[in-house]
């Protein structure tokens, strides 16, 4: 694939904030079909493109710099909603000079658990479609479909740990995959908010109106958050979290099963089935795009977070309640998982 001549802009093009709009722009794709237009987007006459088989067409990006978490730590009570920022700038959609979406870069995050270690969360956007309008109103701006997977696996940190080193040994040793990186990872299906039958997720422009935000999770008023610059644009997104994809192998599934209760411990019920996970997607202004780093952004990212250099583009939050406090997993649930390990072993050990 050649290099696109366009490089990724600088902090001089900026688009709304700045009074201008990089060059190129041309615009239209959004209102090529009047089913597009808001207050409801009708985007049902595209096709799910693959997200990584147009990088070649892309010319335009916006950065999510701010990619905000928000779930219920209790599934059902409101007043336990946590908060929390993933790492800066690993999210991003790209687009061509007339607006139509053909890649959306993922987010990725880690969770410690006190027994497992570090735990690695990746959002796997393996489908899209849509549309971006530079020179729309801020709550029209952009609207997309996505198809996704969430995936967790093993840190290379956590692989220090005696019981995750155990229990690697112990696959190995029977010829078990073991989830100690993205291609064996233990995957879990996302499905849409309002209908779980479906698995295609709406991202529309606006925060979410699911819920009220604290300040701390608000980037549209500067001086704010990464170089003192505040967001060009907001939109949103959720997702209602379904069950693990099991392999048909007990003694896996089980144990992904196991892993995936603890992470859950760890984190709050982030991916526990049935909750929903929404996230707030505060962008940077439009910059143009380099090809090859955007191939290379993404597959960076993979390596970093496989290989235990933690987030090359900067660290994301610990979880908050909206009062600010911190998010803590209780000594009695990591307690309950650590002896649903033990059960695990029980069970299982005497067969392998």
């Amino acid at each position: 694939m050649a290099k696109s001549k366009r490089v990724a802009g600088g902090r001089g093009q900026a688009a709304r904030s700045g009074g201008t709009i990089p060059p190129g722009w041309i615009g239209g794709f959004a209102q090529s079909n009047p089913k597009f237009a808001y207050p409801s987007p009708d985007l049902s006459s595209l096709p799910i493109l693959d997200n990584m088989a147009n990088i070649n067409l892309l010319t335009r990006q916006q950065k999510v710099l701010w990619p905000e978490f928000s779930w219920q730590t209790v599934v059902g009570d409101e007043t336990s909603r946590a908060f929390q920022m993933f790492s800066p700038d690993i999210s991003r959609v790209g687009y061509t000079d007339k607006g139509r979406v053909y890649s959306i870069i993922c987010p990725q995050q880690g969770v410690y658990h006190a027994h497992w270690g570090t735990l690695n969360i990746e959002v796997t956007v393996s489908g899209n479609r849509g549309w971006v309008d530079e020179k729309a109103p801020k709550n029209a701006n952009v609207a997309a479909d996505l198809t996704t997977m969430g995936q967790i696996w093993f840190s290379p940190a956590a692989l220090q740990s005696s019981w995750a080193f155990f229990f690697w040994t112990l696959f190995a040793d029977n010829g078990l995959p073991f989830p100690d990186s993205k291609a064996n990872s233990i995957k879990i299906r996302l499905r849409n908010s309002k209908n779980t039958s479906l698995n295609i997720l709406p991202v529309r422009s606006g925060e979410s109106t699911r819920f009220k935000s604290p300040d701390f999770a608000r980037h549209e008023k500067g001086p704010s958050g990464i170089a003192g610059k505040a967001a060009w644009a907001v939109a949103n997104l959720e997702v209602n979290i379904g069950p693990i994809m099991k392999i048909g192998v007990p003694t896996v599934d089980d144990f992904n099963q196991l892993v995936m209760d603890a992470f859950n411990v760890a984190s709050g019920n982030l991916l526990t089935p049935g909750n929903i996970l929404t996230w707030n997607v505060w962008r940077g202004d439009p910059t143009l795009v380099d090809q090859e780093e955007w191939k290379d952004h993404a597959e960076k990212w993979r390596k970093s977070i496989d290989e235990g250099h933690g987030s090359p583009t900067g660290p994301g939050t610990p979880p908050r309640y909206f009062d600010g406090r911190p998010f803590l997993a209780s000594e009695a649930a990591l307690e309950e998982a650590f002896n649903d390990i033990k059960a695990w072993l029980k069970k299982y050990l005497g067969g392998l």
